[in-house]
């Protein structure tokens, strides 16, 4: 597990979310007017994977369970067709959201717990060698609240310390999330209380941190807010909280996207990562941030392929970048 914690995270390399559910899938696919079916959901995640050199910029992907059990167009199951890339295959296992009882309106914790080891064997056995847990934080003048806090960060431990005894690596996702009017400075305070809580809960069930790796959404403004804070100070107040909380025996910390632009979401985690000192590597697990230009060019056209993986490669090649504090604007508009 160590191993592959540290192969996650390798300099330069990252992770691509390709482990939206059908239901998001739909969402997406309607967006550029395609059927979303089982077989153009496996053409488009072929179209992805078999991109040419993007080895070179991922780590590792997170999979949806349909997607684990698909094959590839030579016949080999999904897993093990990136495994051959040297591209380590993982697993989404929550199973979504659900209202947390008694809670303020907003409020969700999610549940995937019943059964779970007996899902993780499983997945070994397909050839998953990490997993993804999501939980989400709503944010605002009041939420959250210590219920939702403690809630989630007892599922995301929980969680986390299963994967350990099925020897899968555990990603945790306690997502902030985007929506509100909420300033920087408000999202830096939830994010704080946040992994906290999260960091308080993996303590209590003895889950190793070595071989444990936090996905952390960014300390930006809501984006009802008239005022974005810049680049640099979203790069500030992450840093800040991170440095606050995660322990430097941890192997690495991931970022997700959540709703932002793709060029912004590179910028943020470019800036990041240019930081001096930071106790350990920061990279990329990004999904839409990777995958916009790839669908927008796609749209289900067998003869768009090209250029759509094209498009994915350039995307992977700048967060590659920016892991290493080297992404620039004028570097992003040079190679498109």
């Amino acid at each position: 597990m160590a191993k592959t914690a540290a192969h996650l995270v390798a300099k330069g390399k990252g992770l691509l979310a390709a482990d939206e559910s059908s239901g998001t899938c739909e969402k997406r696919f309607q967006s550029v007017k395609v059927d979303c079916t089982e077989e153009n959901r496996r053409a488009y995640r072929q179209l992805l994977f078999s991109t040419p050199g993007v080895e070179q910029y991922l780590s590792g992907v997170i999979l949806f369970d349909e997607t684990a059990r698909q094959k590839a167009n030579d016949g080999t199951p999904f897993p093990e067709y990136l495994q051959k890339k040297g591209i380590i295959p993982g697993i989404k296992v929550d199973k979504g959201l659900v209202d947390l009882p008694l809670a303020p309106k907003g409020e969700k914790v999610s549940e995937g717990l019943d059964g779970l080891a007996k899902r993780l064997d499983e997945y070994f056995k397909l050839g998953c060698r990490f997993a993804k847990w999501r939980s989400t934080i709503t944010i605002s003048d009041t939420l959250p609240t210590h219920a939702c806090l403690y809630a989630n960060a007892h599922v995301l431990a929980r969680y986390a310390a299963a994967c350990q005894v099925a020897s899968i690596v555990p990603i945790i996702e306690p997502e902030v999330l985007l929506d509100g009017n909420h300033t920087a400075e408000r999202s830096e305070e939830v994010h704080l209380a946040t992994l906290r809580a999260v960091y308080g809960a993996l303590a209590a069930y003895n889950v190793e941190l070595e071989c444990l790796i936090l996905k952390t959404s960014m300390c930006v403004s809501g984006k009802d807010n008239a005022r974005q804070a810049s680049v640099d100070e979203v790069a500030e107040r992450t840093v800040r909280v991170l440095k606050r909380t995660v322990p430097g025996a941890q192997p690495g910390v991931v970022f997700l996207s959540g709703g932002q632009s793709d060029e912004a979401a590179t910028a943020h985690l470019s800036a990041m990562a240019a930081m001096k000192n930071l106790p350990w590597p920061l990279t990329f697990s990004y999904s839409r941030a990777l995958q916009n230009p790839a669908l927008n060019t796609w749209r289900g056209q067998a003869g768009n392929a090209g250029a759509a993986q094209k498009a994915f490669a350039h995307r992977a090649h700048m967060n590659s970048l920016a892991c290493q504090g080297k992404w620039r604007a004028d570097l992003e508009r040079q190679a498109a």
